[in-house]
């Protein structure tokens, strides 16, 4: 029978695999998830963990033989017994196979959905969305698997309803809310089945199924982050350090100043030059908030929500829009030839976009200006081009 130690942080779902696969077994298992046996961040750096699990991720198993595992599943699998890991070549099969979905389709899209709501991971509106729809995916196939079946593999816990049930328990948790839950009846019924068993309860406790959908926290997120020196601080700390410097260079003869450089007469005339006035500067300021229409466009859909925010924000008098194609098609023979030439452009005062080329020869390559402006801003159109000024050419006035 193993026995050995798993090294971990407090609450980790994917030690939790092990821990609930050795309840079963019988294992003896030690868990090292606190000061002083454990600290995360220090315990997996130290180059004795490294000597033997050399990523210094966490689970990690040591056995008291000094066999080593590093990788949750791989762990989990030691720790089982046959009737966990499937007692015939088929239901050993069977269980790898839902061993492998929980790493493949669940996993996933409950990271991109939940963490956020953790604090752990900055909110992503499209990514959130496309994991809710993933997940639908996967519970409509374990409902419909589960609909004449108790567990997932034969008519006992496995390790498959371990490992797939681990996977979901923060889903369970922070946002399966009950409208959510309530077309996969099956699956819930195996999961409350599941986590009320003695040996889940040992390790996950009681598991309260979530009422209300947890929703992303700017605050949490951003205590959860790695707090940053300060410039102020940084600056603070330089002088003080430099006060003891300063007392010693005192005492020194203080050297003359080397004398200054005569400018020829090209540094004259560039250093007579008037700096250039920045063409906004007087402009009035605009009802449209171009950052505002930044967000819109990277992290919403473009046709659905982006564009419509644009058109219904629009300010004709302190914006104008244009457009501008490329010269010469005839030089466009290859897709790669366009591509080199596309670029796009966001900032305060103008935008561009350059849609991507099809694969057919001679490409029609064009750009969509919007300015902050009524009139052309040449030398903003140059930003970003190969050939300033070389390639494209405004050809008409969009909008005004």
């Amino acid at each position: 029978m193993a026995a050995g130690t798993l090294y971990t942080y407090p609450d980790n779902w994917r030690a939790f695999k092990a821990q609930i696969a050795a309840q079963y077994s019988g294992a003896r298992l030690k868990v090292a998830s606190n000061p002083p046996a454990f600290t995360f961040g220090q315990t997996n750096r130290s180059p004795a963990f490294i000597n033997n699990f050399p990523l210094g991720k966490v689970p990690a198993y040591q056995g008291d033989d000094g066999f080593c595992l590093f990788e949750s599943n791989a762990i989990a699998h030691y720790l089982s017994n046959d009737a966990l890991r499937g007692a015939t070549p088929q239901a050993a099969a069977q269980v790898l196979q839902w061993v492998s979905f929980a790493d493949s389709e669940i996993i996933p899209p409950a990271s991109a959905w939940v963490f956020p709501t953790l604090g752990i991971m900055q909110f992503n509106k499209q990514a959130t969305e496309q994991a809710k729809e993933d997940v639908k995916k996967v519970f409509t196939v374990l409902n419909q698997h589960l609909t004449t079946r108790t567990f997932l593999v034969g008519e006992r816990v496995s390790l498959a309803d371990i490992t797939v049930a681990c996977s979901m328990v923060w889903l369970f948790k922070q946002v399966l809310e009950p409208s959510f839950r309530q077309p996969y009846p099956n699956v819930t019924r195996w999961f409350v089945t599941c986590v009320n068993q003695p040996q889940f309860k040992a390790v996950l406790g009681e598991v309260k199924l979530c009422e209300k959908m947890a929703q992303f926290d700017a605050k949490k997120f951003a205590e959860m982050q790695p707090k940053k020196e300060t410039p102020a601080k940084k600056e603070k700390a330089g002088k003080e350090a430099a006060k003891p410097q300063e007392k010693k260079e005192k005492k020194k003869e203080e050297k003359k100043p080397a004398p200054e450089e005569e400018m020829d007469d090209c540094d004259a005339v560039l250093a007579a030059e008037p700096k250039a006035k920045d063409p906004f500067a007087l402009l009035p300021k605009s009802a449209f908030v171009m950052d505002e229409f930044k967000r819109k466009y990277s992290n919403e859909d473009t046709m659905t929500v982006a564009l419509p925010h644009f058109w219904e924000n629009f300010d004709r008098e302190g914006y104008s829009i244009w457009y501008a194609q490329y010269k010469y098609p005839e030089e466009l023979t290859l897709a790669f030839k366009s591509c080199n030439l596309i670029t796009g452009r966001l900032t305060d005062f103008i935008s561009w976009h350059v849609p991507a080329p099809g694969q057919t020869e001679k490409e029609c390559l064009c750009q969509r200006h919007l300015v902050r402006h009524q009139q052309r801003q040449q030398h903003l159109w140059h930003l970003g081009l190969q050939r300033p000024g070389a390639g494209f050419h405004s050809v008409s006035r969009l909008a005004n």
